[in-house]
């Protein structure tokens, strides 16, 4: 069956939230920000009002680890086996995070190297949660 780009990512989007609700609960926020080296301990402060103290927060950044698709499938699926904390990721804006963010990191995860735009970097995190739930679930995505 042959489906538009616009119908695929529709399809693509309802299956990744339906998929998540079947698992625990999955917070996926993003906070939109100025750019700016000046904005980013006003985004940080942002960011933390919307964090609780009981959280598993990962951060995407520049330095943090990079894994595989089936590697970052088993960080998402063990997180879900053995611990009750709701998942957080934190994509900031391209000046980085604050320090303070950083510090509230319990994973620094890395996707690239390269700095991306922020929306882009939201689809590239979207279908890579897609992607980590077709290979836990062994639906045919991944490669």
């Amino acid at each position: 069956m042959l489906m538009r780009k616009k119908e695929f990512l529709h399809v693509t989007k309802e299956m990744v939230k339906e998929k998540i609700q079947q698992t625990k609960e999955f917070l996926f926020t993003t906070i939109e920000t100025e750019e700016g080296i000046q904005k980013i301990v006003e985004e940080g402060k942002n960011i933390l009002k919307n964090i609780n103290d009981n959280d598993y927060v990962i951060t995407l950044e520049i330095l943090g680890k990079e894994l595989d698709s089936v590697s970052f499938s088993k960080l998402i699926e063990n997180h879900y086996t053995y611990d009750s904390r709701k998942m957080v990721f934190v994509i900031g804006s391209s000046c980085g995070l604050s320090d303070e963010v950083k510090n509230r990191s319990n994973y620094k995860l890395s996707f690239s190297k390269m700095t991306f735009p922020h929306q882009l970097m939201r689809v590239i995190f979207l279908e890579q949660c897609y992607r980590a739930f077709a290979i836990m679930n062994n639906i045919k995505y991944h490669k």
